[in-house]
């Protein structure tokens, strides 16, 4: 199984809509920075980073769902479930649209600091792609053939029927074919690849990966 992420360093185009005055803005900052693995020097190089994805795609200092999928897959015409899905857990109030607190504490769960549980819980969500608080075959077959076709990679139904048969012969311990969050976490628990996708080492050294922000 796969993990699908955002890996900000390949984003094009190199809590509120606004951050304010100077004063403001370095309250807000570290405030942020405060409450994730970042430093106040460290939000700082996000904010001017997501200023610049935000310039690409709006003009309000927000992200909507055609913004974040072009900013990822510079493609808005094909309908990509794992952008979606993960558009709807960085948009964490439901409101069609990501602002630059929502922005930083998602991407805190990819930090290195953060914990497996935190990452299992963000990679089971992004599978349970119908909301149900379970996760069941279709859904991982769909998430697996949505990401195949996003890295133009192919494989066979009967190969992904096998992988999706296999997980869930070894995940789901209750026999009920479906996947709760319990044996989700025991799963990766035991396969701890499967969250490799979950952790981008460079967010623990935001400033020294983006010095020009910095200047």
């Amino acid at each position: 199984m796969q993990n699908y992420y955002v890996d900000i360093s390949k984003m094009g185009c190199v809590c509120s809509k606004h951050l304010g005055g100077t004063r403001t803005r370095h309250e807000n900052i570290s405030l942020l920075a405060s409450q994730t693995f970042f430093s106040d020097a460290e939000v700082e190089v996000l904010h001017e980073l997501f200023t610049k994805l935000t310039s690409c795609v709006s003009s309000d200092n927000l992200i909507t769902k055609e913004g974040f999928q072009f900013i990822l897959t510079k493609d808005t015409k094909r309908r990509s479930l794992s952008t979606e899905r993960m558009f709807g857990l960085f948009d964490m109030r439901n409101d069609e649209a990501i602002d630059f607190g929502e922005f930083v504490h998602s991407l805190n769960i990819f930090h290195p600091n953060s914990t497996q549980r935190d990452k299992a819980l963000f990679a089971f969500r992004l599978y349970d792609t119908r909301q149900t608080g379970f996760i069941e075959p279709e859904e991982v077959k769909e998430m697996i053939i949505d990401v195949l076709e996003e890295s133009e990679l192919m494989l066979t139904e009967s190969i992904i029927d096998s992988i999706v048969s296999k997980t869930f012969e070894e995940a789901d311990r209750k026999k009920d074919g479906k996947i709760d969050l319990e044996e989700w976490e025991n799963f990766v628990a035991r396969h701890p690849l499967i969250l490799k996708n979950m952790t981008i080492p460079f967010l623990k050294d935001l400033p020294r990966t983006f010095p020009c922000f910095l200047q």
